[in-house]
């Protein structure tokens, strides 16, 4: 298949406008129309992982961590960031990051922390503000109920558990076209009055093409009139963090316990247990420190993330329990998440899981 059609699926389970802006998830290196054969998934994408995808007949590497997040002005091998790039453009392989878009959707490296641990009932737990848009337009009455189903459609309109959200209202219009128009109603030349239902929906940012596509298709006027705001709404199936129950709950020990041997970590960095039962679960994959005081205003008893440094620890103030897992720890699952997807969406697709760990981190025990 064309590498193209794996990452607009990806794209679509994360859309790049997820990402945070220090990141840069997407295709580092690639054509998006050159063929792939074979794909490897990793956590992490180095100059092994490099070797192994040459040795598997692999063209594309899919990778949680992007290679590169800084620009390059050269690329002589110096760092294993460019020898890393190198050998891929070399070998002719295409490189994948999906970073901190897949942290931040709903279904993605969260909730497979999750599901690991057995958290029900998971929300976000920092719901991300600055991805919905809202559309405005103008019909006539007659037409309204053709074009809101049009944009629907496209994807407008959907608000939580809601779809065909929609608020309209009815009014003038006033136009009057020039020598060189061509209106569907009156005449040229003459300003006309027109009763119009005014539409309005939302929409996630990442639809605005088809969006907009479904309106001028559809829409009755010669000139279409459309306004389009930004909106600061948070949208509440995308954003940091994940905050959920457990089915029962644990004294603290029970936890760790709970803790270390489903997510596979050697070592466990905790605060003082507390003397109650933990329950209620934060969790953030990866550099997680950031959403401490959410995780407390939030009622949880425990937050499972990782790279807490040490005096940030004492921000705990005996309100909750950190429980650092570890960078790599957190987010190595992330890899059977993504292969789970892309074979469910291409099952006749070859996609092969590292047999490296590509943990930079080594423990003495």
């Amino acid at each position: 298949m064309k590498l193209s059609e794996i990452t607009q699926f990806l794209e679509a389970l994360a859309p790049l406008n997820y990402q945070e802006d220090y990141d840069n998830a997407g295709l580092i290196v690639g054509n998006p129309n050159d063929d792939i054969s074979a794909a490897l998934v990793s956590l992490d994408c180095t100059e092994e992982i490099v070797d192994e995808a040459i040795a598997k007949n692999c063209n594309l590497i899919i990778s949680h961590h992007p290679i590169v997040f800084k620009g390059l002005k050269k690329l002589n091998g110096k760092n294993y960031v460019e020898r890393t790039v190198l050998k891929a453009i070399k070998n002719n392989i295409a490189l994948y990051a999906i970073h901190t878009n897949l942290d931040s959707v709903q279904h993605g490296v969260n909730a497979k922390i999750c599901e690991r641990l057995g958290i029900k009932d998971a929300k976000i737990l920092v719901p991300k503000s600055g991805v919905l848009k809202k559309l405005v337009t103008f019909c006539e009455h007659k037409d309204a109920e053709n074009l809101r189903n049009a944009l629907f459609n496209a994807g407008a309109g959907n608000i939580s558990n809601y779809s065909d959200c929609s608020f309209n209202t009815d009014g003038v219009g006033t136009f009057k076209g020039n020598e060189q128009s061509n209106p569907v109603l009156g005449t040229a030349g003459v300003r006309e009055y027109a009763n119009e239902t005014r539409i309005e929906v939302i929409f996630k940012q990442q639809d605005e093409r088809n969006i907009l596509t479904a309106l001028f298709n559809n829409h009755p006027y010669e000139e279409v009139a459309y306004d389009i705001y930004a909106l600061e709404n948070k949208l509440q199936s995308v954003g940091s963090g994940m905050v959920g129950e457990l089915s029962e709950a644990f004294v603290g020990q029970d936890f760790l316990r709970l803790v270390k041997d489903n997510m596979k970590a050697k070592v466990l960095r905790h605060t003082l247990i507390l003397p109650r039962k933990i329950k209620k679960i934060a969790v953030c994959g990866g550099s997680g420190s950031f959403l401490l005081k959410n995780a407390i205003a939030a009622g949880a008893d425990a937050f499972v993330t990782a790279d807490f440094k040490y005096h940030e620890f004492f921000d705990a103030e005996d309100k909750i329990m950190i429980v650092d897992i570890g960078h790599f720890e957190s987010e190595q699952f992330t890899s059977n998440l993504l292969i789970d997807n892309i074979q469910e969406k291409f099952p006749n697709f070859a996609i092969r899981l590292t047999e490296h760990n590509t943990n930079p981190i080594n423990y003495f025990i």
